[in-house]
């Protein structure tokens, strides 16, 4: 998730204040790693430093002064960028998982009892986003469907890779 780009498409609906910008994100794209004042405001203050962002008004309050921002021309045209370009499809061909497990063999290490107890750590994780999917919104639902997917085509590597375990270790270990 790239936040500045983030910011700036919640800003494209309408001005906001800082407080409402995380307020928003946290509600649709930070549900397990919210992101905090401090990191919203130094985002808000490098687009406002890059021309993507301005500030319209300032508001007094019992507080600091309350800046409202302004999305640019410049910035909603990066926002209509961004959202045009495809994201690289993952994974990489580059994973810890297939790190671990290699290093394991290579330091002859129980790779298999890796396996297994990655295996564990992934089942927990669905039944975890299953019963978000029972008990959320519609936006947590299709959240928690998109880990699945992933959760379980890790899954099927691990178990591909506990079959081939034996081959790939005579593999990394004759090189």
């Amino acid at each position: 998730m790239t936040v500045p780009l983030t910011l700036l498409g919640l800003l494209e609906r309408e001005p906001r204040h800082g407080y409402d910008l995380k307020r928003d994100y946290d509600a649709f794209f930070g549900r397990d790693k919210p992101l905090s004042f401090g990191q919203v405001y130094s985002t808000l203050s490098r687009l406002a430093r890059d021309g993507k962002v301005v500030i319209s008004d300032l508001e007094a309050g019992a507080g600091p002064d309350r800046k409202r921002y302004v999305i640019t021309d410049r910035g909603a045209t990066e926002v209509g960028a961004w959202l045009t370009e495809p994201v690289a499809p993952e994974p990489h061909l580059q994973t810890v998982l297939f790190a671990k497990v290699t290093l394991a063999l290579l330091l002859d290490r129980p790779a298999e009892q890796y396996l297994d107890t990655q295996r564990a750590a992934h089942m927990q994780r669905m039944r975890e986003l299953t019963q978000v999917k029972r008990t959320g919104s519609l936006v947590d639902s299709l959240l928690a469907d998109h880990a699945l997917f992933h959760i379980e085509a890790d899954l099927r590597w691990i178990d591909l890779t506990a079959a081939r375990l034996d081959a790939l270790a005579q593999e990394v270990r004759a090189r």
